[in-house]
């Protein structure tokens, strides 16, 4: 069974500040009817009330649509609903008068007036202020309210209030009107930022990818665009050689045996110097990258320059898999990368107050390509993988090298012996 919490915390960012946009105003159309819906049947008796009832049941009905829809139309989800909203202008006017004509001209009973004064008022400001939602030029949304806040001076005017009675009126309806539409107006343009920002950090992270792949083909380019043009000049004077008999044609076509093997072995050491990741300049990159996101990140424990080669480049790629997976599948704050040395294996940890599914995505999770492949490179090196979550909105990724024997290691034993000693300090 899905737990409201987890499917609050499963939102991405901007999700969530919809979802709280939208429900805030579906709340307006649902206290419309609390408010003056249901507390008029009393004063207005049985039969007008429940008629009134009926009524502001009917606005707030068309209220709660309109926001759904305008809400769906600013994110190019649904096209603009006009017709929605110049029913619910239409309405909200409708519904306004008559309440204004019965608190002027109703029945002469206690409290009458003020039930109907109550629902002119809610009516004519929640109105206007949903109506906004569904317009984008800000001038207009706040002209709605000035519309109406105009009628009603008129309305009021010519039922036979005292003109400044329907201006006072009019200047009520103009100040709450214009504050629900400049809340409307508001909340929509704060939650296109959030979408924004959200595909700006997903552009970010697509950017960095291709600056990567580009830096990688302008090293084949570097290494490989001599050697092939050598090659292929090589190659063409070999043919023109043998097709005159001539003996030099083998020696140019050893020359071409021979800067073929040497730009085999230049591309395999570009390859190699790809595929290993360097952990300090990893855990410098990823707190970078996250501190752009917006993410607080912090970095603790021992040195990385202490550690064995091997060891660094397994964790270099624990580091930017984490890194990634925090980006792009979750919605954390916070990231605390910490690195430890324990009884003769490395512990790196790398926890994020995200979502609990954030290194669950497809492709990342524990059954993923992102994930799987980190534990088969840690496995080459006797290492492990864990990822989960550890708690309420926390997940926790911990890998385990092993540190070689002394002898493997050669000179890196000081190195890796000061290391164990800085971790049973901070420890």
């Amino acid at each position: 069974m899905r737990m409201p919490g987890r499917w609050w915390r499963n939102k991405s960012t901007p999700e969530k500040v919809e979802t709280y946009t939208r429900w805030s105003f579906h709340f307006f159309a649902v206290m419309e009817f609390f408010s003056v819906g249901l507390t008029s049947v009393a004063p207005l008796g049985a039969r007008l009330g429940g008629a009134t009832m009926l009524v502001v049941a009917v606005h707030a009905v068309l209220c709660f649509v309109t926001v759904s829809r305008a809400i769906d139309w600013t994110r190019g989800r649904r096209p603009q609903p006009t017709g929605l909203m110049w029913t619910l202008g239409a309405v909200t006017a409708v519904i306004a008068a008559a309440a204004l004509g019965l608190a002027e001209r109703g029945p002469d009973r206690e409290g009458v007036a003020t039930a109907a004064g109550g629902v002119f008022g809610v009516i004519l400001i929640f109105g206007p202020g949903i109506i906004a939602l569904g317009v984008r030029d800000r001038r207009r949304a706040f002209g709605l309210s000035g519309g109406f806040a105009t009628g009603t001076g008129v309305v009021a005017f010519a039922l036979g209030a005292s003109a400044l009675t329907a201006l006072f009126t009019a200047l009520i309806v103009l100040a709450g009107g214009t504050f629900i539409a400049f809340t409307a107006v508001f909340s929509v343009w704060l939650l296109n930022a959030v979408y924004e920002l959200d595909e700006a950090r997903e552009t970010r992270t697509r950017l960095a990818v291709a600056e990567e792949r580009l830096r990688f083909g302008r090293d084949l380019h570097d290494v490989m665009g001599r050697n092939l043009a050598v090659i292929a000049l090589k190659s063409e004077l070999a043919v023109q050689l043998a097709q005159r008999g001539r003996p030099e044609a083998v020696s140019q076509m050893v020359e071409v045996q021979r800067l073929a093997q040497e730009s085999q072995r230049e591309v395999r050491e570009v390859v190699r110097g790809y595929r290993e990741a360097d952990l300090g300049s990893e855990l410098a990159g990823a707190q970078g990258v996250l501190a752009a996101a917006g993410i607080h990140c912090t970095v603790a424990g021992v040195p990385a320059a202490g550690l064995p080669p091997a060891v660094q480049s397994a964790l270099g790629w624990v580091v930017r898999e984490a890194a990634t997976n925090v980006l792009r599948h979750g919605d954390a704050q916070r990231c605390e990368v910490r690195l430890r040395v324990l009884e003769g294996r490395v512990v790196l940890s790398v926890e994020n107050d995200g979502v609990s599914e954030a290194g669950a995505e497809p492709g990342s999770g524990p059954s993923g390509s992102g994930l799987a492949g980190l534990r088969e490179r840690l496995a080459e090196i006797d290492g492990t993988l864990e990822a989960g979550p550890v708690g309420r909105g926390l997940f926790r990724l911990t890998a385990e090298v092993p540190l070689p024997s002394p002898p493997t290691v050669s000179g890196a034993a000081p190195a890796v012996a000061a290391a164990r000693s800085v971790s049973e300090v901070t420890s």
